[in-house]
């Protein structure tokens, strides 16, 4: 399997990104580099290895959950660009008109 040009292009669009060709050429390089990896890795043989094996013995360092209070809602917007009925407005991304 390979990224073509196209493909980096399209998905691009999707998250509305707006790339030079140079940048479109780097990141189908990388992509193809990184879907070669992954065509290597199903290569190998993994029979008798446990689907959750790690090659270093991990425990989960938990804690017991605290109740702390929060941060005030005014102290939180308080350096907020624009605030509106105690929540952050932000300016429209998806669906905005182009130059607008």
């Amino acid at each position: 399997m390979s990224i073509s040009e196209a493909d980096v292009r399209h998905v691009a669009m999707l998250a509305r990104l707006a790339l030079s060709d140079e940048q479109v050429s780097r990141l189908q390089g990388e992509l193809n580099s990184i879907l070669g990896n992954i065509e290597k890795m199903q290569e190998l043989d993994l029979e008798g290895v446990e689907p959750t094996s790690h090659s270093i013995p991990l425990r989960n360092a938990t804690r017991p959950d605290v109740v702390k209070p929060g941060l005030p809602r005014e102290l939180a917007l308080l350096n907020a660009p624009e605030a509106e009925n105690g929540a952050f407005v932000i300016p429209r991304i998806v669906g905005a008109e182009e130059g607008a």
